[in-house]
């Protein structure tokens, strides 16, 4: 596995997520209460970008279906949803995330 730099600590407050592009993937980098998480962007549902939903604690909602997720495993939490209808959703892919000084670097297989 090779980490690749993703951002510095600086620009990523507790609480906060965003986007990065590591190796071509596009990676969802989360800093919960100082650890930092890091999965795939995209819902597993119809693919909207998990960085425009919202975060609450170790959960973040797809904004376009509030598909849930937990961004510590990648665990689907909660399916989608349109109208009356749910639909199951796929975890995530998960990645590892380590911190070296300031550099936050996640691993990407």
């Amino acid at each position: 596995m090779e980490f690749v730099k993703a951002a510095d600590t600086s620009t990523l407050p507790a609480g906060k997520m965003t986007m990065v592009t590591a190796k071509g993937k596009d990676i969802l980098l989360v800093n919960v209460d100082g650890a930092y998480y890091a999965i795939a962007n995209k819902c597993t549902h119809l693919g909207g970008s998990l960085v425009k939903g919202k975060l609450n604690g170790y959960l973040v909602t797809c904004p376009r279906h509030g598909g849930t997720f937990d961004v510590r495993t990648g665990q689907a939490v909660t399916g989608a949803k349109i109208g009356v209808l749910k639909f199951n959703v796929k975890n995530e892919v998960q990645y590892e995330v380590k911190v070296e000084g300031t550099s936050i670097l996640i691993g990407i297989p």
